[in-house]
């Protein structure tokens, strides 16, 4: 579509269109917006063709496909009829501003659409219904008749087809807070449920397993496995076991591809999902819940199939010096949450039963070793303070409160010895899926340091950059801002991806690395399971079946990643935006996180973590600052707020 839009602006024969996009040259005659010379086409003088960028105040910009433009058009949001970021349209130039300001246009063809559905609500706008759009408020016509959709309440959240307008779904109103997940889902077309089919194939594997039907597994039910989890978790990827004398790790991570066929119902579904998707109330999982949350999960008291690396450590070194991995039954003992681990941690042990003594007796010298493991990762790597923003929502999703859930003993924990696992299950493919993270590049670095500079954190850019990131924050914690700058390292390295090829992880300071450890909720570890399998059976017919199109499926698992990150993001996004629409004058503080473009704060008050647009200009990066909310946009989950007073950085 951009080539023949780009033979449009310099004119072509005819003849030589692909009949492919005839249909769209015969709109763009109709519309006059093309005209032809003989047996050439061209657009006329007064048209522009290029690709719809959208910024966060919702005015769109076209990006012209002919080089000799110099600068975007501007195309107001009441003039995008539709238009979204990454289409591909047409727009008339309606007018050029003097002075050499940005010239404006109204989009009269989309050509190619970057998404096939927009979710909108109903307003009523110069005595017609008409849609707006969710994310960027752009108008949208809508096919339904105006006596129809006069029917629905005012504010009606629609998913629509954007090729012809039509209604594929009513999603709730607007001033209905449950309607929220419904359009943080859709905005990325995610669905809740599965398919009869999927559900069906799912509780057909029964709820319970009984080892006599598994006589070449290992039985590993005799030890002591326990598993630690947040509070809230219903789903069980992985338990652990250390033999203190012997010095083995046990890591047994449930074994999915058991109960998941290649091709079959639920992998179809698994593989579009991609990811787990959690909401402060509910969780949208990878897998129907019937595996999630039951026959696949490493609930306690009960056989459960499971995938586990013996790890054989060296007792001086802590290095790993065999690795085993082997197809298992195992009997988890405990269930227990990250804060009952930590008052283990912290010496309070003396409300124990049997088995919590038992446990005990690993855990504690556990905890020791993964203790020595993360200082000699350390060496040649850094970590974050890992701080996220946990929110309470009542009943009817109305946010209640926020808190900070920080990275604990009990995290460092499990988190080291899911590191073990990973990186051996890596050492066992050349090829396959690997989770790597690439060095940032010098000039981002500078930038970084740049930022930081301004702030009062002076550090010389080095080639060994994990020492001078560990340099950086350990100014930052002297300024007792450790958590903000780790925010920025992170913004200023690339994304950690799936890929095919072993390219090891820069963060972690590993040379190979991928993950193995939460096939429930990640379709990646699912497939690298299966990978596992075939060669551990050396089964070269199977495992070259698996490895067709795995490029493609790394790229298409890191976008799913990315989404379903995005997912709840978004809809944390529109709780802050409804709690702050009740408190629009109200003042709070907060912390300028971002002053590139439009500069953005935090909230650090009663709520935390809710993102706020600042309508000054004139603040800088980390300074604290008093601000008064101005407007709490609902429907764009958009809050925007001035700064009232400033405090020093």
């Amino acid at each position: 579509m951009r080539d023949f839009l780009q033979s449009l602006s310099k004119g072509v024969a005819e003849e030589t269109i692909s009949p492919l996009f005839l249909p769209h040259l015969k709109e763009l005659l109709k519309i006059k917006a093309v005209v032809k010379h003989k047996n050439i086409v061209s657009f006329d003088t007064a048209y522009k063709a290029g690709k719809i960028d959208i910024a966060f105040s919702g005015t769109g910009f076209l990006t012209p496909f002919e080089t000799s433009d110099d600068k975007d058009i501007l195309i107001e949001a009441s003039s995008l009829y539709g238009a979204s970021r990454g289409d591909l349209a047409v727009v008339k130039l309606s007018s050029h501003q003097k002075g050499g300001k940005r010239p404006k246009a109204v989009v009269v063809y989309i050509a190619q659409r970057a998404f096939l559905k927009s979710i909108v609500y109903t307003k009523m706008q110069k005595g017609k219904v008409v849609g707006i759009n969710i994310k960027n408020e752009a108008i949208h016509d809508l096919s339904a008749s105006q006596k129809s959709l006069k029917q629905l309440p005012f504010g009606s959240v629609l998913k629509i087809d954007n090729t012809n307008g039509s209604i594929e779904e009513v999603l709730g109103v607007l001033d209905d807070p449950t309607v929220d997940e419904k359009i943080s889902l859709a905005l990325f077309d995610k669905n809740e449920f599965f398919s009869k089919e999927a559900e069906a194939e799912a509780k057909s594997h029964g709820d319970s397993v009984d080892k006599a039907y598994y006589p070449e597994r290992t039985d590993l039910t005799h030890l002591p496995f326990c598993t630690i989890d947040p509070v809230d978790a219903k789903d069980f990827d992985d338990a652990i076991y250390f033999d203190v004398q012997n010095y083995i790790l046990y890591v047994a991570i449930a074994d999915v591809s058991e109960y998941v066929y290649d091709m079959g119902p639920i992998d179809k579904e698994a593989k579009e999902r991609g990811f787990s998707i959690y909401f402060p109330h509910k969780s949208i999982p990878m897998l129907p819940r019937s595996l999630s949350e039951n026959i696949c999960s490493l609930k306690p008291n009960v056989d459960r199939l499971a995938f586990t690396f013996k790890i054989t450590l060296d007792k001086l070194t802590c290095k790993p010096i065999h690795e085993e991995l082997m197809q298992s039954v195992i009997h988890s003992q405990k269930r227990y949450t990250y804060e009952k681990i930590d008052l283990f941690l912290n010496g309070k042990t003396d409300d124990t039963d049997a088995a919590d003594k038992t446990i005990l007796e690993y855990l504690l010298p556990l905890y020791a070793l993964t203790q020595k493991l993360r200082a000699q990762r350390l060496e040649n790597s850094f970590e974050f303070r890992s701080s996220e923003v946990r929110m309470r929502v009542d009943e009817n999703q109305n946010l209640l409160s926020t808190t900070i859930e920080a990275e604990t003993p009990s995290h460092g924990l499990i988190e080291d010895c899911m590191l073990l696992a990973n990186k051996a299950a890596a050492k066992r493919l050349s090829f396959g899926i690997f989770r790597t993270h690439e060095s940032p590049s010098f000039e981002r670095m500078e930038t970084l340091l740049n930022d930081l500079a301004i702030i009062g954190i002076n550090v010389k850019l080095s080639v060994h950059l994990p020492k001078m990131i560990q340099e950086i924050q350990v100014k930052a914690d002297a300024l007792n801002i450790r958590d903000e700058v780790d925010k920025l390292i992170i913004k200023s390295q690339k994304k950690a991806i799936y890929e095919p090829e072993n390219k090891g992880h820069f963060g972690l300071g590993f040379d190979s690395y991928t993950h193995f450890t939460s096939p429930i909720r990640r379709y990646s570890d699912l497939t690298l399971h299966r990978l596992l399998k075939a060669e551990s059976a050396q089964n070269e017919k199977k495992l070259k079946f698996l490895l067709t199109d795995i490029t493609s499926l790394c790229e298409k698992i890191s976008l799913l990643e990315r989404e379903s990150d995005k997912v709840a993001w978004d809809y944390m996004d529109r709780k802050f935006a409804r709690w702050c629409a009740l408190h629009v004058g109200d003042n709070f503080k907060a912390i300028v996180t971002e002053t590139q473009r439009n500069p953005i704060a935090k909230m650090e008050d009663e709520i935390k973590g809710a993102r706020i647009f600042l309508l000054d200009t004139d603040v800088e990066l980390l300074q604290r600052v008093e601000i008064k909310i101005v407007e709490s946009n609902i429907a764009t989950g958009k809050i925007y707020a001035r700064v009232t007073r400033k405090f020093d950085v």
